[in-house]
């Protein structure tokens, strides 16, 4: 639960996308967030206050003069370490802008000194209009960060232009890196990250490649981003949704691969090298299809080229370099002798076992430095993540 012990508040104006803001609710509650909801009255036509009491398990809040919370704006300007507005009306921007303060949440707002994120949603002609620009200039201004708007169905129908709220694991995800970055030696890093298998080709049909899911690597580089970092993502072909956040860059060979890390290097500060390259290549590979029926194939492999070790006398100076060593056996000892021999920080260990490694949800791993092997027990790979990027911080 990466905001257990935080505390938020919603603030949801009267738009239609305030049914969104259930969602995002929810997202906070399961990220272990305490979450207060501040509604204007044009959102309670929207969404009822009971929805959300069910939601977050507290007292929703509809006005300034609400009973046994005087000065329930101020508490709750202070209070929070985030407050996001979604949806922001062209209403509610118009009225924070000039400091207007005729309600709890627009005097909440007035009052509020800390980080204030923003999700406009309006019909795309008011969200163009002048006026609308000038007071997000007004507020961004203030140092209030904003997402969005995103063009796409509106209520009044489809539209290429902007307008439409950005989806409630969009918001997430810039809320969790506001709150998450302030306390993490990550914030402000370069990170590349590398996910997934490499393919080699047979033929212009068929390949080699391995289980690799990129699961583990797409967890890191969610993660990292969520800590403040900027986050380069670079994967091998897999069936997972881009993260939200890190720069995604594809490839597909263990050569790309290669090519894509080298240049990305000079200026990254934590490599996590979590992708699983094809060790070994086809010699000739065929320039067309070879058929079942031609009989038998001997396939002459050679060893594809060692990424990691090329990165070696690359890697910026003072970075941290992490690699992942997937052994079925003498684990330790192999982990510990791919770091010597390649000069790394730390090796994450997968043993092949029940519920761990390539093609599941979960991971056990060791995590092995120069003088210890941190043993972890069985957990989610988004949760391992957040264990090695503890163990990086650290080395930090």
């Amino acid at each position: 639960m990466t905001l257990s012990g935080r505390h938020v508040l919603l603030g949801v104006s009267g738009g239609i996308a305030s049914y969104k803001t259930c969602m995002l609710a929810r997202r906070f509650i399961e990220a272990g967030a305490a979450v207060d909801v501040v509604m204007t009255a044009s959102a309670a036509q929207f969404v009822r206050p009971t929805t959300f009491e069910a939601l977050i398990g507290r007292p929703v809040l509809t006005s300034l003069w609400e009973r046994d919370r005087a000065l329930a704006h101020i508490s709750l300007s202070r209070e929070p370490g985030l407050v996001v507005v979604a949806p922001a009306t062209a209403n509610l921007l118009a009225r924070v802008a000039q400091g207007i303060a005729d309600d709890l949440l627009t005097a909440l707002l007035l009052a509020r000194t800390g980080p204030v994120l923003v999700a406009p949603a309006m019909n795309d002609m008011m969200f163009a209009h002048p006026a609308t620009g000038r007071n997000l200039e007004l507020v961004e201004n203030r140092g209030w960060s904003i997402i969005g708007p995103e063009s796409g169905p509106l209520a009044e129908g489809s539209s290429d232009l902007p307008g439409r709220m950005s989806e409630p694991d969009a918001i997430f995800v810039a809320a969790e890196r506001l709150l998450r970055q302030a306390d993490s030696r990550l914030a402000g890093r370069r990170v590349l990250v590398t996910a997934g298998p490499t393919r080699e080709l047979l033929d212009p049909i068929r390949v080699i490649t391995n289980r690799s899911s990129g699961r583990m690597g797409f967890a890191l580089a969610r993660a990292a981003y969520a800590r403040g970092a900027d986050v380069t993502l670079i994967a091998g072909p897999t069936a997972l949704a881009p993260p939200i956040g890190p720069d995604v860059m594809r490839v597909e060979s263990t050569a790309d691969l290669a090519e894509a890390v080298g240049n990305a290097l000079p200026e990254t500060d934590v490599l996590l090298m979590a992708a699983a390259p094809a060790d070994y290549r086809p010699a000739a590979p065929e320039s067309t299809k070879r058929r079942r029926s031609d009989g038998a194939i001997a396939v002459e492999l050679h060893p594809s080229v060692d990424v990691l070790e090329t990165t070696r006398s690359r890697r910026k100076g003072g970075s941290i370099a992490v690699g992942f060593a997937y052994e079925t056996e003498h684990g330790i000892a192999r982990a510990r002798a791919k770091l010597e021999r390649k000069g790394l920080d730390l090796v994450v260990l997968n043993l092949d076992e029940e519920g761990s490694g390539a093609e599941v949800e979960t991971n056990r791993v060791t995590l092995v430095s120069a003088d210890a092997a941190q043993e972890l027990p069985l957990l989610p790979k988004s949760d391992a993540a957040e264990r090695i990027l503890d163990a990086v911080e650290r080395l930090l």
